[in-house]
């Protein structure tokens, strides 16, 4: 069993979150051994869910930015690899639906999760463009 809470982004440990993001293959697409840049990038989420197993171990995040009526933009979904299948990653999209009520849920799926999405709600768009930062891996 689990529990999801709403958290503010900067107060999570980043080793923890690291380490989250390893055991669920998302860190292969994000910078969690740029310690600076990882941090900022979890401080700068305005909506953070963190589902944690009954010992506390945190195994799941939802970390999102937000204006909270019009838009979520739910860039992260991870869940460690031990706990998919069992329903964390749909309770973690609930509980960011639950906090920005009135915003629409929008997410770029990474390659391995594209049929996920549809099972939980989501609806693929065909126009959705990305332009990457200077520098950064194509």
């Amino acid at each position: 069993m689990w529990t999801c809470e709403q958290v503010i982004g900067a107060a999570l440990n980043t080793e923890e979150a690291a380490a989250l993001y390893r055991a669920s293959t998302l860190a292969e697409r994000r910078p969690v051994e740029d310690t600076r840049r990882f941090t900022r990038m979890l401080a700068g989420a305005n909506l953070v869910i963190v589902a944690r197993a009954e010992d506390g171990r945190l195994i799941g995040i939802s970390r999102s930015i937000t204006d909270g009526v019009y838009a979520t933009y739910l860039s992260d979904l991870a869940v460690d690899a031990a706990y998919q299948g069992r329903g964390v990653g749909r309770d973690l999209i609930e509980a960011t639906r639950r906090a920005a009520p009135e915003a629409d849920l929008i997410l770029l799926a990474a390659p391995a999760a594209v049929d996920y999405y549809p099972h939980v709600g989501f609806t693929a768009h065909n126009s959705a463009w990305t332009m990457a930062a200077p520098g950064a891996p194509a």
